[in-house]
């Protein structure tokens, strides 16, 4: 069966062509949008974070300017909105959720995991996010204090989460491996193997 015969395609090349008849977009514009978005996974974001961890000014400008930090990857964020990136420390644990729905920044970590969307999560997160971490095998000291950021419409974030210890010399490529979606969500710490 031919990819056109498939209902939803026939309506996204129908869609495609009435945007493209009123000038609003381009075909090539809406495939690079396509490409774009089946690049994006959880790697994009690792490659952000391992590079914050080695590299000083990298880690300020993520913080800074998300958005601007991973385009200067060559990870494309047009049309997001901006990235925010919240870093934990020994005494503060950042923990994302959409308390409305599901925001998540697709660019940087690619399609939000189903539990994240779930009702049961995004309220959890904020009534105990220390049990629900918990769940996850992350047991912090009662000393870090637990900070829940409400991912939005408006802006996305990540967490920059702590570098293992125990790393110090290993390459970006090799640090980018050790970290999971859930790291930079927060629900879980990046651990060497």
């Amino acid at each position: 069966m031919k990819w056109e015969q498939y209902p939803e395609e026939r309506v996204f090349a129908a869609l495609r062509s009435v945007l493209s008849a009123k000038g609003l977009v381009t075909d090539a514009e809406i495939f690079e949008t396509i490409a774009v978005t089946e690049r994006a996974s959880p790697e994009q974001g690792a490659r952000m974070v391992a590079k914050a961890w080695v590299d000083p000014d990298y880690r300020a400008l993520l913080l800074r300017d998300g958005t601007r930090a991973a385009e200067l990857l060559n990870i494309t964020m047009r049309g997001a909105p901006p990235l925010g990136v919240a870093e934990n420390t020994p005494d503060v644990h950042h923990l994302v959720v959409c308390t409305l729905c599901s925001c998540y920044p697709r660019a940087v970590l690619g399609y939000p995991p189903f539990w994240y969307k779930s009702v049961a999560y995004r309220a959890r997160a904020v009534r105990d996010p220390r049990g629900v971490l918990a769940e996850w095998g992350t047991v912090l000291p009662e000393s870090t204090r637990i900070r829940v950021v409400d991912s939005t419409a408006d802006y996305r974030w990540m967490v920059l989460p702590l570098r293992p210890a125990n790393t110090e010399g290993w390459s970006e490529e090799r640090l980018a491996k050790l970290v999971r979606a859930t790291d930079m969500i927060g629900v879980t710490v990046p651990k060497v193997p």
